[in-house]
């Protein structure tokens, strides 16, 4: 019996010639709700696979380091219902990538097992692939030795201590685990953390599709129709046609327009011109969209430059503490006049207050939304806003004690006094009682790195399993 790439490569080689290949994007979120029209104007266009990304570090380090899934498991579990049996319908393959959100071992396994209960409550037969994308410490530590390893943004260089004290340490695989997979007679994969781009380029390279044209399609598809206008998150179409390829959201009411769809392979990229993957760039200098028929649009131009070192990005999630917050807002326009002094005064006070008491390390900051709670402005504003939310956030080694120094902070900041005040009560509103609460673990991000590697899939094992 053939397996699912073989079966896709009787159908796309014709006489030696490659025929157009059809890669639908069931979501670029599977977990958080899939527009079921769209999905089912999908698969009535025959995709020759379906693909579907399920996470990034997007919703930050706890994810990684708890091993928790970010999304209700009811949507999720409906979501892969969806796309399994719409796969196992068409016979076609499904590929899934950074399973579980932050795709560790423990986010692979939770979706493996979510995937063996939908089969077994539909009575469905495939060969199902799980790859783990977990780095080894050791592994890690090595290439820092061999000065393999660099830092990504503003992350201060990589030591020991940083990958020992990490919860989990992934790497973001590229294309060769998920052909390794299929290789093996893979009907669906499930992958953990993964290049967007990985899982919707794997099987046109396995097949012989252009390398730039596989790889530019899949960086726009990968978020489904959020390159669309207006965007959205409906199922989207990609036809690779020999050096072009061809974008369509099955959501007619959503449009890929040249600029839109120009504008997406921009999409997390600090070049505009340069789509990095583990194993080369996709250079976009020379890149074309054109409008078919104000719905679908046309792309074509990039090129392919290989690396002649492989790399691959790590990240690496670390226990920080227990974490509190304590929530409250102020339209007293003399308070929010003095709020910076007010705040720095507060973390003197409070520590002054609580010296005396065995209350143990902690960690204390605030965040001014409507002033800069979101970017560190340089400046004030000209005009004070009307209103200010004070978000105050304590990490200690127990959530008893960072809420212990909230309650504290509550009572001080609510009587503080500072010149030009009118009261000396009603300074602050809460919007809730209690408003400090313990909100569980704190985490964050030690490794953001790039290792090289000599081959960059030999770090993630294929596991099999008959379903």
């Amino acid at each position: 019996m053939s397996n699912a790439i073989e079966r896709l490569r009787q159908q796309v080689v014709q006489d030696g010639n490659l025929q157009p290949l059809r890669v639908l994007c069931g979501s670029g979120a599977l977990g958080n709700g899939i527009p079921r029209a769209a999905l089912a104007r999908g698969f009535q266009q025959k995709p020759h696979f379906v693909g579907c990304d399920m996470g990034s570090i997007d919703p930050g380090p706890y994810y990684l380091g708890t091993g928790k899934i970010g999304t209700s498991e009811r949507v999720t579990r409906s979501d892969l219902e969806q796309v399994l049996l719409g796969c196992r319908s068409a016979d076609i393959p499904l590929l899934i990538g950074t399973a579980g959100t932050a795709g560790s071992i423990l986010h692979v396994e939770q979706v493996v097992k979510m995937v063996r209960d939908v089969a077994a409550l539909h009575g469905l037969h495939f060969k199902l692939a799980w790859i783990h994308a977990d780095i080894a410490a050791s592994v890690v530590i090595e290439a820092i030795g061999e000065q393999s390893v660099r830092p990504l943004g503003h992350m201060p260089d990589l030591t020991a201590d940083d990958v020992t004290n990490c919860r989990a340490v992934v790497g973001q695989m590229g294309v060769e685990p998920f052909q390794r997979a299929l290789l093996e007679g893979a009907d669906v994969v499930i992958a953990g953390r993964a290049c967007d781009t990985a899982i919707f380029a794997a099987i046109p390279l396995m097949l012989g599709y252009p390398a730039a044209t596989s790889l530019h399609l899949s960086k726009i598809i990968e978020c489904s129709s959020l390159c669309c206008v207006p965007g959205g998150s409906d199922a989207i179409l990609g036809t690779i046609e020999g050096e072009t390829f061809v974008l369509e959201s099955m959501n007619p009411d959503r449009i890929v327009t040249p600029m839109s769809a120009a504008a997406h392979s921009l999409y997390e990229e600090s070049d505009p011109y340069i789509i990095h993957e583990p194993d080369g760039v996709v250079t976009l200098r020379n890149v074309r969209f054109e409008d078919i028929d104000g719905r679908r649009v046309r792309g074509s131009g990039a090129q392919w430059v290989p690396h002649t070192q492989h790399t691959i990005k790590i990240e690496g999630s670390a226990y920080e503490g227990e974490r509190a917050i304590l929530s409250a807002a102020t339209a007293d326009p003399n308070v929010i006049a003095h709020l910076s002094e007010i705040l720095k005064a507060m973390e003197r006070v409070v520590a002054e207050t609580l010296a005396q008491t065995e209350v143990g390390e902690y960690r204390l900051w605030f965040r001014k939304y409507g002033i800069d709670g979101v970017v560190d402005w340089p400046h004030p504003p000209e005009t004070p806003p009307r209103e200010v939310f004070i978000l105050g956030e304590c990490v200690a080694e127990s959530a008893d004690t960072a809420k212990a120094v909230l309650t504290v902070v509550k009572q001080k900041m609510l009587h503080f006094g500072f010149p030009g005040r009118t009261t000396t009560a009603g300074n602050l509103a809460f919007p809730m009682t209690p408003p400090e609460m313990a909100i569980g673990p704190a985490y964050r991000f030690r490794v953001y790195h790039v290792m090289d590697v000599a081959d960059s899939g030999a770090l993630f094992p294929v596991f099999h399993e008959q379903i």
